[in-house]
């Protein structure tokens, strides 16, 4: 029988603490839930634990003691800056209060049963009007940078919020699926810049691009297609599920602007006056 994962919780809110305590609770799993950065640091420096959920402001000092930690970041009060400081101090994922418990639970499953590394996600330039970021081509990675990047929207509209989250999350999904062949090795750049005007998202992978007329397994290049036969030719192909990315994207920003070789892409999403 395999171990119990051993998981703790450093928070000073006693109701996120039993939220969190509830809703990730499991058979496999051993939870210990704590108040205060200090009882937290001692918990960390007397045994390891398999996962750690602490307040961003902790999250230094919790690596400090245990360099290796998985360390995902929970936040009451989400800014740029914090978004920014959780991705400097290597944390896997990022999660703003209200918690979403199923995005919770789903990140905690992925980063027991699987491999997260803090260098999956690595910051080049950390200005909360310039965010730039280099990616490792796991599925994993893309998924859990969408919640850094929900934090650092958080200003925006829930729907704006949440469309350009899709946006940018089926844009690092092809790239890292067809651009860097899902190869775990090669990178893919994300960077956001935000202007008074407008907020855009700019993505390159390291493969050699692409040419919508080519690309029979997706509805971009045949909107009014058989999904079934695209359905069927997406899984010959060995690819995942859905081909409708691209398409879907188009409709969820304002530009969706690719370079003549099809391996960059800007998203441009105009903001109100």
């Amino acid at each position: 029988m395999a171990s119990e994962k051993r998981i703790l919780i450093v928070y000073d809110d006693p109701d996120v603490l039993a939220l969190l305590r509830t809703g990730l609770g499991a058979p496999d799993r051993e939870i210990e839930t704590v108040s205060g950065a200090l009882a937290g640091f001692r918990r960390v420096a007397a045994a390891p634990y398999d996962l750690i959920l602490a307040s961003v402001a902790w999250i230094e000092g919790m690596h400090k003691i245990r360099p290796n930690a998985k360390v995902a970041a929970i936040t009451a009060a989400s800014t740029p800056d914090s978004v920014i400081l959780a991705l400097r101090h290597g944390a896997i994922a990022y999660f703003a209060q209200p918690l979403r418990m199923a995005m919770v639970s789903d990140m905690v499953e992925r980063a027991l049963i699987g491999d997260p590394a803090q260098d999956d996600i690595e910051l080049l330039s950390d200005r909360a009007d310039w965010l730039e970021i280099r990616i490792r081509s796991k599925l994993d990675a893309a998924e859990r940078i969408v919640q850094f990047l929900r934090g650092m929207c958080l200003n925006l509209a829930a729907p704006m919020r949440e469309n350009l989250s899709i946006a940018v999350r089926e844009i690092l999904l092809n790239a890292i699926e067809h651009g860097a062949g899902n190869d775990p090795e090669k990178r893919v750049m994300l960077s956001l810049v935000r202007t008074d005007r407008a907020i855009l998202f700019f993505v390159r992978d390291p493969g050699k691009g692409f040419s919508f007329e080519k690309l029979e397994h997706a509805a971009v290049s045949d909107p009014n297609g058989s999904a079934i036969e695209r359905a069927e030719l997406r899984e010959r192909l060995g690819l995942r599920p859905g081909g409708f990315g691209l398409l879907m994207t188009r409709q969820l920003v304002d530009e969706m602007i690719y370079n003549q070789a099809g391996n960059e892409v800007l998203l441009v999403k105009y903001l109100s006056e």
